[in-house]
């Protein structure tokens, strides 16, 4: 069986896309892994730099730009690995990299995901490579800026887990879609990527159903990849934005909503619509009145 399928989805970032591959090219190791590259709708010439430059690489150009979760689904689906990466173009792996996370995977078989520690051009930690789940009470917390003035609280610092040694292996809820490795016995059993979230959470998403699942995740340091971060999405960062909070309130609609109390229920909304603005506001009317529609109905 082949040891790892890496999966990389792309959109107008050519020549990050190249330096990543060329990374994973260096990869050293005695494992068996294919890479496949999913270009979703680029116009900067991504396509064609594989095909001329990387014959090796196994391309895939998508019809439409459905997303990330989208455009993961559709490399996740070629193979049946022992274990499967998602990786952003946006990344550069040392040569140990792959090696040392699938020795973890296979050192940890309670373990259904996980990544490591990322850090980012300026040398800083990525906060966002192991985190928790955002519960109505750590995104309050992050929302007022309580976790940025008390990092080190376990209590206000739980949104980043910003109180946790960076360089210690630790279980988390989630780490994150830039580098996030997975057990294929874990997607079989849980599924693919919810294609509901066209940008952001939905790796929080598979995290949370890993957990409802019984499987482990883990945050791995002794792995460190330097990840640029938001290349893609700084091309349009009005639709990131937009997208970024409506999968928060897609994650809470689907996970919290059904056991908030009412009164919290409003509060999240209204902290929503204060950080997405009318996007956001319109967002929540449409679905919470189709909600209400479909209950009528039953």
């Amino acid at each position: 069986m082949l040891d790892l399928s890496i999966v990389i989805v792309n959109w107008n970032t050519r020549d990050l896309l190249r330096n990543c591959l060329e990374s994973v090219l260096c990869s050293e190791g005695e494992f068996a892994f294919e890479t496949i590259v999913v270009d979703n709708c680029s116009d900067d010439g991504s396509a064609a730099m594989v095909r001329e430059e990387f014959p090796q690489i196994h391309l895939i150009e998508s019809d439409i730009n459905g997303g990330y979760a989208y455009a993961n689904n559709l490399g996740l689906r070629r193979l049946q690995p022992r274990y499967h990466l998602l990786l952003n173009p946006d990344t550069v792996l040392p040569p140990n990299a792959l090696r040392d996370m699938l020795a973890f995977m296979d050192a940890h078989p309670e373990a259904g995901m996980a990544g490591p520690k990322l850090v980012m051009g300026d040398g800083e930690l990525d906060l966002a490579c192991r985190r928790s789940f955002p519960t109505p009470e750590n995104s309050f917390y992050k929302l007022f800026g309580l976790s940025r003035l008390f990092p080190n609280s376990r209590r206000f610092g739980q949104y980043n887990l910003t109180y946790l040694d960076p360089d210690e292996v630790a279980e988390v809820d989630s780490v994150v879609g830039a580098f996030l490795m997975v057990r294929g016995e874990f997607v079989e059993q849980v599924g693919l990527l919810d294609e509901e979230y066209f940008m952001y959470a939905e790796d929080l998403d598979w995290a949370f159903r890993a957990k409802q699942a019984g499987w482990k995740v883990y945050y791995y340091p002794e792995v460190t990849v330097l990840h640029y971060k938001r290349q893609a999405s700084a091309q349009n960062p009005e639709k990131a934005q937009h997208e970024f909070w409506r999968a928060m309130y897609i994650f809470y609609r689907k996970h919290y909503a059904a056991d908030t109390p009412f009164w919290i229920h409003y509060l999240v909304l209204g902290g929503l619509v204060l950080r997405g603005g009318t996007g956001m506001l319109k967002e929540i009317f449409r679905r919470e009145r189709a909600e209400t529609a479909a209950e009528a109905g039953r």
